[in-house]
């Protein structure tokens, strides 16, 4: 897969949302336990067992989603899904979110804020980006969380694909542990600025 290298060679704004997509899809990450990770990849779609009724939270950046399950190694996320979604789904759920923090000069009112927090369907969270040893970046990356009948929607509507990257993840850790770095970028997922977000989801705008 070709590196994420020259699209982090230019300047990155402090709040973009960078995936790998194409015209009809966007690929996003998550991490789960064997159980629900597994018969996820095999049949391309979540299981019944993977709860609905719960917000989940989905990742369009790789190292991010390997910094939260470091590697697969942790606990309950051994089996990191690459789950492709319809990019009709994500622009929604994005329309239909509200930032998960509070920032005075976009929401004005606090109470107002909390109130469309408590009844969003969506929520984005923007958390520092890492590079291959993990450590932070200066600007952010996109996590979505999705509620209710938006989670419902994910997993029975959007999915297009389910693949587990587990095997491509403990490559480039291995090869960023020899030291191989240039090696490892190689096999990140291309990742590139996503044309789609809402101007209330960006802080610095």
């Amino acid at each position: 897969m070709p590196s994420t290298a020259p699209a982090l060679a230019r300047h990155t704004p402090a709040y973009e949302i960078r995936a790998d997509y194409t015209d009809t899809t966007i690929t996003v990450y998550q991490a789960y336990a064997p159980g629900i990770g597994a018969p996820a990849a095999r049949d391309g779609r979540f299981p019944l067992a993977w709860k609905r009724d719960r917000m989940t939270w989905i990742k369009p950046s790789f190292l991010w989603m390997m910094y939260r399950c470091g590697w697969g190694a942790k606990e309950g996320q051994e089996t990191v899904l690459a789950v492709e979604i319809t990019r009709e789904g994500f622009d929604l759920a994005l329309e239909s979110a509200c930032l998960s923090h509070y920032v005075p000069r976009l929401h004005g009112d606090h109470d107002a804020w909390r109130r469309t927090l408590k009844s969003s369907p969506a929520r984005v969270q923007w958390d520092p980006e890492r590079d291959l040893h993990l450590r932070p970046l200066p600007h952010r990356s996109l996590q979505l969380g999705l509620s209710g009948p938006m989670t419902r929607r994910y997993a029975d509507d959007w999915v297009h694909s389910i693949r587990d990257v587990t095997p491509l993840a403990r490559t480039i850790h291995a090869l960023v542990r020899e030291g191989d770095t240039a090696r490892a970028a190689d096999l990140l997922p291309r990742e590139r600025p996503y044309p789609a977000a809402p101007a209330a989801l960006i802080v610095n705008r």
